[in-house]
């Protein structure tokens, strides 16, 4: 009996700490929670600005509550639409080639293990550290003698520049998730190097080449500093640019400044709308699903 009742203590002590320690854990879960939606709210505050001011009407206008005149007056006023055709080229750009180029450079650190690859790596690293800023005025003076100032070529050119580094250490990463045992597999059938590489290893890298994407994209799209520098007339002003100059001419229209900035939010939201739901791992899943 006295074992009995030993145990039955015991095991109450132990559903008690038990107890507890649910109970510290769910209050720790409540402060992260709290933490976390504090940030987003204050996060999320200039935004809300930012989509309030663009639909409210100005001062001087007539029409009161929600309203559309802002991104009419803008259209309509401005150059807007050149603005945003640049900096859909320039950006669209900018992906396509950052990652036809950082898919095979990250799958040859991802498999490479020389000593040659091993400095390639260490190489990207250093480039990566460095200021864009210090970059700038040699880039410049090397572009003015090369005809590509004022050029959205020349831009294009630099953004992939800027982006091909961390582009490159992204696809790396990512592959590096991925079994090698599929690509002997792939060898084993017949499949050459090039041909398990793209129906293999790329074809199961499709959130990663996702994520460079995205990454590129954002590079090119909100920059501010290379494009101030390169480019120089109206005509070729990305949306960047073509906000600041906006502002310079009506600093007291802010509805109009604000529509300009939503029209500048709605690409970026728009892609990770549409491909966040490609953000997952199961193509790799698929591919063990057998072993």
């Amino acid at each position: 009996m006295a074992i009995v009742h030993q145990t039955a203590k015991v095991g109450q002590v132990a559903g008690k700490q038990l107890l507890t320690s649910q109970e510290k854990g769910t209050r720790g879960q409540w402060w992260r929670f709290v933490l976390v939606l504090f940030i987003v709210v204050v996060t999320l505050i200039p935004i809300a600005v930012v989509m309030f001011l663009a639909f409210t009407p100005t001062v001087t206008s007539s029409t009161s509550g929600f309203t559309l005149e802002n991104f009419s007056n803008v259209f309509a006023n401005s150059d807007v639409i050149l603005w945003l055709q640049n900096s859909l080229l320039v950006t669209l750009g900018t992906v396509v080639v950052s990652v036809a180029v950082a898919a095979p450079a990250g799958y040859v650190l991802s498999r490479g293990r020389s000593r040659a690859v091993s400095g390639y790596s260490l190489l990207l690293f250093v480039f990566q550290s460095l200021p864009v800023v210090t970059s700038v005025i040699p880039l410049f003076i090397l572009f003015a003698k090369l005809g590509l100032i004022d050029n959205l070529f020349g831009v294009t050119i630099v953004y992939v520049a800027s982006a091909m580094s961390v582009a490159t250490w992204m696809m790396a990463a990512y592959m590096d998730s991925i079994p090698i045992s599929l690509e002997e597999a792939a060898w084993i059938d017949g499949a050459s190097l090039f041909r398990g590489f793209a129906q293999v290893v790329l074809r199961n890298s499709l959130p990663g080449v996702l994520s460079t994407a995205i990454f590129t994209f954002l590079v090119a799209w909100n920059d501010y500093l290379v494009a101030i520098v390169f480019l120089r007339s109206a005509v070729a002003f990305t949306l960047p640019l073509g906000v600041q100059s906006f502002f310079q001419q009506n600093t007291t229209d802010w509805g109009g400044v604000m529509a300009i900035a939503v029209v500048m939010m709605i690409p970026p939201v728009l892609i990770f709308v549409l491909l966040n739901k490609y953000f997952s791992v199961g193509g790799i899943g698929g591919s063990l699903a057998g072993q």
